[in-house]
């Protein structure tokens, strides 16, 4: 699982196998929550109203010079954009779910802490995958990824003494420093970022804000949002971390000059204290990274719908690529 101008970018090529493969997937949670919630709305609008009905008794959304939209158009366009990428993951959920039973494979949730902050100390802004999850949606996420893992490797064995060598050559990666969940406006000079700091005081949402003011459009979709942060992140503009160390959580900082003259205030919603893992502590997770490097990395849940009868509306037979 590994983790305009780029606040930060960490190499990737030293992570741990896990961490790169949970990163490569599409956020079909995200997507799932946004669908679900839609739907609700959808449901909601549905209920009579004679004002916004048309003719075909289809819910009228919006208009555009009068003319509607319609909730049966745009639930159709959800569906085709959507749809099947959301529906391909719950089938995936699913299938994992069988899979765990069928060859007794439990995730302990100590196992999905430790992912989560592997997952932390590794990520970089340009990767959304994570901070634009809940904290359930991200643990659902990790936990469906662990069971493909462990029912990957399943027969695989790695003997102690490999994965103890291992494990003293990637030392580094089990002592992970404190990190920060990160929020930020970037803007172009000083005077620019005393408006928002006034605005903040005026009791003004962060993120609103963020939105509608900051120049890295990337954290500004996201409401300022750019993830964890962490000291050992060597291309982090400086100022953010030494500014981002002295705050509270939900304590937001004064505004302050970046590297490339540019003034930012940040503002930390989380503080995650460092640990450092025992080789015992993590013995099976080293053992899963080996296990796992022997397999191609192209192996997803789609390859077992086979065997757990899995069918779905669009047909075709999901193989393995």
């Amino acid at each position: 699982m590994k983790s305009n101008r780029n606040l930060h970018q960490t190499p990737q090529n030293n992570l741990p196998y896990t961490q790169r493969r949970l990163k490569t997937k599409p956020t079909l949670l995200l997507l799932l929550i946004l669908l679900i919630g839609n739907l609700f709305w959808f449901v909601l609008w549905l209920l009579p109203s004679d004002e916004t009905s048309s003719k075909d008794g289809s819910e009228e959304l919006a208009t555009v010079e009068g003319d509607p939209i319609t909730s049966q158009q745009w639930l159709a366009a959800m569906e085709s954009r959507y749809g099947k990428e959301t529906l391909q993951g719950l089938v995936n959920e699913a299938v994992m779910e069988k899979a765990a039973k069928k060859y007794k494979i439990d995730v302990k949730e100590e196992e999905v802490d430790l992912e989560i902050a592997l997952l932390r100390s590794a990520q970089d802004t340009n990767d959304t995958s994570l901070h634009s999850l809940s904290p359930e949606q991200l643990r659902q996420k990790v936990r469906a990824q662990l069971i493909l893992d462990k029912v990957l490797t399943n027969d695989v064995v790695v003997v102690d003494e490999e994965a103890t060598k291992y494990y003293e050559e990637n030392k580094s990666l089990y002592n992970i420093p404190t990190t920060y969940r990160t929020s930020m406006i970037i803007v172009n000079s000083k005077e620019d970022a005393e408006r928002v700091e006034k605005e903040l005081k005026n009791g003004s949402d962060f993120a609103v804000l963020a939105r509608e003011h900051s120049l890295d459009t990337a954290s500004a979709s996201l409401g300022g949002d750019i993830g964890f942060i962490t000291s050992s992140q060597s291309t982090l503009d400086s100022s953010i971390l030494s500014e981002v160390q002295k705050l509270k959580e939900k304590e937001t900082s004064k505004p302050f000059v970046l590297s490339d003259g540019r003034y930012a205030i940040a503002m930390v919603a989380e503080i995650v204290e460092g640990q450092s893992f025992s080789y015992d502590e993590v013995a099976e997770y080293v053992k899963r990274q080996l296990a796992l490097e022997q397999l191609p990395p192209s192996i997803t849940p789609e390859a077992f719908w086979a065997e757990f009868n899995a069918k779905w509306i669009y047909g075709e037979t999901k193989k393995e690529k």
